[in-house]
């Protein structure tokens, strides 16, 4: 019940703004952009199957990480958006949720097996580097269209990702 609330109030709150190309995101960006939507596919798993104790853990751990990670995210929208950067965040924030809550009731019973292992897992990690790669790899819904204004792929052709955290700066 509480997920299918969560899920109508978040889509009633959705904007279509944010579903647009937006301003390009440097690797710094991305990884608080990656971070966020871990955040919120732990809180979507924290609350449907009942593992708050595991999320209020996970954030008291990574607490300066996540602060470092959400002041990189502000400044992105701050730069964006100007005046209206707060309304955008929290549009956002809001859809990350949306997204995560639609997949949790498309999946209904299953959600909680499929994401069992989600916190042992995060819980293992180590510092911003370590979370942020893990967020970086996870095939998460982003409900913003980011386009990357760093330099291009290595000479390899591999699509690697950098370690990007709010920690290394702009």
């Amino acid at each position: 019940m509480r997920l299918a609330l969560l899920g109508l109030f978040a889509a009633s709150l959705f904007s279509a703004e944010i579903a647009v190309a937006e301003p390009c995101a440097s690797s710094v960006d991305q990884g608080a952009f990656d971070t966020a939507a871990l955040k919120s596919e732990l809180m979507v798993v924290a609350l449907t199957c009942d593992k708050r104790d595991d999320y209020n853990l996970f954030v008291q751990r990574f607490r300066p990480d996540l602060t470092r990670e959400e002041r990189a995210l502000n400044t992105w929208f701050s730069h964006a958006y100007g005046k209206r950067a707060r309304q955008m965040h929290d549009d956002y924030i809001t859809a990350l949720a949306n997204s995560e809550s639609q997949q949790g009731m498309r999946r209904g019973t299953l959600f909680c097996q499929e994401h069992a292992s989600l916190f042992p897992t995060v819980l293992g990690l180590h510092g911003a580097e370590q979370l942020v790669n893990f967020a970086a790899h996870r095939p998460q819904p982003q409900p913003i269209a980011l386009t990357s204004c760093t330099r291009a792929r290595p000479a390899s052709g591999h699509a690697q990702r950098p370690v990007r955290t709010a920690q290394q700066g702009r």
